[in-house]
């Protein structure tokens, strides 16, 4: 049985029916899904939706021009990647003719046949060409049409078969009798012919213008389970059926193989099938999806076939026998397709460690026993005691030894068969790794090894010795095993063989030197073709041995088995090199080294790019390059990966990010990677994927740049260099500036300092005149108040004098009244006349009071200017009073009594605001 990988409806997320397959040029598989179109790339699923119709019944993809043809309920177009990697859709809807119906019903199939794209509904057909759709109407009503050797065929319900030549339909005659059936697939078979899959009425061929029924053991089958297409692929046919699976058969109708829901399947209808670029089986099933690795040399015995874990097998008159954890199973090694599972042979139920053939008799290490088998049965039961296996004891063919749960047997072979002899002492360990050399028992048991020799009667050991290395550079012993019919101990992939003679250990250099560039070996067993079969790191690998007696180390094929073998019990039977068996946990694998086994080098796919709220989609059809530049605040990325490979086996990834990463990451099995926080900078992610099989592809790799910010953008540094280059300058121009300006102003502040000592000096010189003219000032002040003192003095004896005048006046009135002479009369009035004369002649007061305002206008200005009140009279009674007259003198002046001067005083202080105790000359001086 080919190995199976199921798809159920939860690991697509999408629809459960799967109508038609179809595959792209970068690996992605496409399935026309009743949710719409879904996506594959190996490691994750997209479902694309089509606008009005979620239900897809066709998908074609256009290897010319990368477009993803698709058809569904009223809705057909294609999908294509858009600037961003995604597939978007296109409707193709609008190019029907305007005088047509728009309602297409579904599109069930979809053909690209020179240059044209067919779109085929019940109704007509949709030809779409140079942007344009034309149309093909039914003869009366299409069933399916089918692209056959670059030949297209339509079935019409009413009339047969039609073959599409150049926009027109040709019958082919005699396939009327095809009328009112439903073909599901035609295939093109040898010798011109044509195979008719029908849907409930088997197969038929079409030669010579006659339909005839294919009878073969595939049309049996297909009768009796219904049709629902077929597909060829290297000269086999693949049926699908809608009640139990499908079948594979040889070009003649021979059945080779049958898969359905008990070997393997989710489901036993199969819609469609389709033959990917690895030449594996796809089948779109009416409840999920399946892979079926077809084109393997491997195929599987499971579960399905009642098989657990496989201990060891053996090819015994006709029959596959396998020792298993739950028995001895059988069935025929060459078996027909209905006849294919194991069964159980009778009372061995139980823990099977061994089935070997010791001459002509089938013996079974179980654990009840050690068992004869005959007739697919326990014959007989010859120990009741647990075993592990037998060896023959060389150069004593008679004689058999068995390892068992409490040590040893020995058995020996008699013309009635084999016999149970004695238990050999009493050492009672004991495993499935046991070899004898003729003259020692060997034992290798939780790292040790024993060396036993048994007694000339097999009924005790005469010694036994322990072992733990064989010198002082090998401290472990890895393996036991007979190669050449010679016993060998391996340490570290050093080969060692014993001699008896000399007592020790003598490497094998020769033997050795195969294994150099292997891994460390910890199981090794020679098969009957002297192929080296050994286990590694829980992997497989062998020497296969050459027509030259040397050997060739075959790993990559066996890839695959990793992590499945049973520790500790390597099981390979070679029949020959088309039919070899190994034991796994899980079942038996059969190998046939014939079948070339093209393990491709793997691709690997950066999915995706995120950035921020964006994606950019990778490994879609139409694939345009990408000149991608992110701004800096989006400097969060993260990358998806996939490789378009599908057998579900374990894919490794490693990338590197130049220039982020130095080193090739370590391989990871998480098809994700995030990177924070980068730097602006041209970036290249790198990326490559590991397969099963350790080949690893080229390096795919996706160039991005992350943009500075604004402040880190180049722009910005032209702008800095500018604002650096202006401020160099305007800091030059100003520097410039401010030297002028500081000599200007050191000019300034020298001549500052100049006119200041200048004005100093001249100030001082003002000052020294001031002082002189004040001193003069004062001098003549002085002067003056003393001119003016003497001058006011000088009036007042003037006044004096006229008073003393104006007396003499008076006397000289009366002395005319009295009686006098007229000549003295007359000498009176004369005198009286000059005394007159000489008084009114006298101007001296009115020229003192004229000098006095002269003198002080300045102060009698601003007195009366802040004294608006203020009298004629008094502004003399303050100028008198600043003269510093004395109060009988003013009152002389003013002609008032020495009282009146005081009450003038009292008033002037009182209009001037003045207090009693307050000085009026003083303040009058200060005015």
């Amino acid at each position: 049985m080919p190995k199976i990988n199921n798809f159920t409806k939860t690991d697509y997320n999408a629809g459960t029916q799967n109508w038609q397959i179809d595959q792209d040029t970068i690996g992605n598989i496409y399935f026309a899904n009743n949710n719409g179109l879904l996506q594959f790339d190996g490691n994750s699923w997209q479902l694309y939706k089509i606008p009005n119709s979620s239900n897809i019944r066709s998908v074609k993809y256009d290897r010319t021009n990368g477009r993803i043809y698709v058809g569904g309920y009223n809705q057909f177009g294609y999908f294509e990647s858009n600037l961003k990697g995604k597939l978007v859709f296109k409707s193709l809807l609008s190019l029907i003719d305007s005088t047509e119906s728009k309602t297409t019903d579904f599109i069930w199939k979809i053909h690209i046949v020179n240059d044209e794209v067919i779109f085929q509904t019940f109704h007509r057909a949709y030809i779409f060409k140079d942007n344009i759709i034309k149309t093909l109407e039914a003869p009366k009503r299409f069933q399916f049409s089918f692209l056959v050797d670059n030949k297209l065929y339509f079935q019409d319900t009413e009339y047969g078969v039609f073959e599409y030549v150049n926009g027109v339909l040709i019958y082919l005659k005699g396939t009327e009798v095809l009328k009112n059936t439903e073909i599901w697939s035609i295939l093109k078979m040898p010798n011109n012919t044509l195979l008719f899959a029908l849907l409930e009425k088997g197969l038929y061929t079409y030669q010579n213008k006659k339909v005839e029924p294919w009878e073969t053991e595939a049309n049996e089958f297909v009768k009796k389970n219904s049709s629902l297409g077929a597909i060829i692929i290297n000269n086999s046919i693949v049926f699908n059926t809608v009640l139990d699976g499908i079948i594979i058969s040889n070009l003649n109708g021979k059945i080779k193989q049958h898969i359905n829901l008990d070997k393997g399947l989710q489901n036993n209808t199969i819609l469609s099938s389709f033959i990917d670029s690895n030449s594996n089986l796809w089948l779109g099933l009416d409840n999920g999806i399946t892979h079926v690795s077809i084109n393997s040399p491997f195929t599987y015995f499971g579960s399905g076939q009642n098989l657990s874990t496989v201990y060891a097998t053996i090819i015994h008159k006709g029959y596959l026998y396998v020792a298993t954890n739950q028995g001895l199973f059988y069935r025929l090694l060459n078996n027909t397709f209905s006849d294919d599972t194991f069964k159980l042979v009778e009372g061995t139920t139980a823990q099977t460690w061994n089935i070997q053939v010791i001459g002509d008799d089938l013996v079974c290490a179980n654990n009840r026993g050690a068992m004869l088998i005959k007739n697919n049965k326990v014959a007989k039961v010859l120990d009741n005691i647990g075993y592990y296996g037998f060896k023959e004891i060389p150069n004593q063919p008679n004689v058999i030894i068995g390892s068992n749960y409490g040590g040893f047997s020995i058995f020996e072979k008699t013309k009635t068969g084999l016999i149970y002899k004695n238990h050999i002492g009493e050492f009672d360990k004991a495993s499935n790794i046991f070899e004898h050399d003729g003259n020692f028992l060997w034992l290798k048991r939780d790292n040790l090894l024993y060396q036993m020799e048994i007694s000339e009667d097999y009924l005790e050991f005469n010694s036994i010795k322990t072992i733990t290395k064989f010198n002082d550079t090998l401290n472990t012993i890895n393996s036991l095993q007979r190669i050449n019919n010679e016993v060998y101990f391996q340490s570290n992939n050093h080969f060692y063989s014993y001699s008896k003679g000399q007592d020790r250990f003598f490497e094998d250099r020769k033997l050795s030197n195969y294994f150099k560039d292997i891994a460390t070996i910890n199981t090794l067993i020679e098969d009957s073709l002297g192929n080296l079969w050994y286990v590694f790191d829980e992997s497989l690998g062998v020497l296969m041995k050459n027509k030259n007696r040397d050997y060739t180390n075959v790993i990559k094929p066996f890839a695959n088995l990793t992590g499945n073998l049973v520790q500790n019990y390597l099981s390979v039977n070679t029949k020959d090199s088309t039919n070899i068996f190994i034991g796994l946990i899980d079942g038996l694998a059969h190998y046939d080294g014939t079948i070339p086994n093209k393990i491709a080098i793997p691709k690997a796919v950066i999915r995706s790019f995120i950035y921020e709220n964006d994606t950019i989609m990778q490994g879609n059809p139409q694939q345009s390059s990408f000149n991608i530049k992110i701004p800096y605040k989006s400097n969060n990325i993260k990358f998806t990966f996939s490789s378009p490979e599908y057998n579900r086996e374990p894919k490794l990834y490693s990338y590197k990010l130049e220039p982020f990463d130095k080193e090739w990451s370590l391989w990871t099995k998480n098809a994700i990677k995030e990177y924070t926080n980068l730097v602006e900078n041209e970036y290249q992610m790198y990326v490559r994927v590991k397969n099963s099989y350790s080949n690893i592809s080229n390096s795919t790799v996706l160039k991005f740049r992350i943009n500075p910010p604004w402040y880190r953008h180049y722009i910005a540094y032209i702008c800095y260099s500018l604002f650096v280059i202006l401020s160099i300058y305007f800091i030059s121009l100003w520097m410039n500036l401010k030297i002028r300006k500081d000599k200007y102003y050191e000019t300034l502040e020298h001549r500052k300092r100049y006119l200041e000592k200048e004005a100093k000096i001249i100030s001082e010189q003002y000052r020294l005149e001031k002082e002189i003219e004040d001193l003069n000032r004062d001098k003549l002040q002085t002067r003056i108040l003393a001119k003016d003192k003497e001058l006011v003095s000088n009036s007042l004896q003037v006044v004096k004098k006229n008073k003393i005048l104006n007396g003499i006046i008076d006397k000289l009135k009366k002395l005319e009244t009295s009686e006098i002479s007229p000549e003295t009369k007359s000498q009176l009035h004369s005198l009286k006349k000059s005394v007159l004369k000489e008084i009114n002649a006298d101007k001296s007061w009115k020229d003192l009071e004229k000098h006095i305002k002269n003198v002080h206008f300045e102060f009698l200005k601003r007195l009366q200017e802040k004294y608006e009140h203020i009298t004629p009279r008094e502004l003399d009674l303050s100028t008198y009073l600043l003269i510093n007259m004395s109060t009988k003198e003013i009152a002389e002046v003013m002609n008032i009594s020495k009282g009146g001067v005081e009450l003038a005083r009292y008033r002037l202080r009182k209009k001037l605001g003045l207090s009693r105790k307050d000085n009026l000359t003083a303040f009058l001086m200060n005015i």
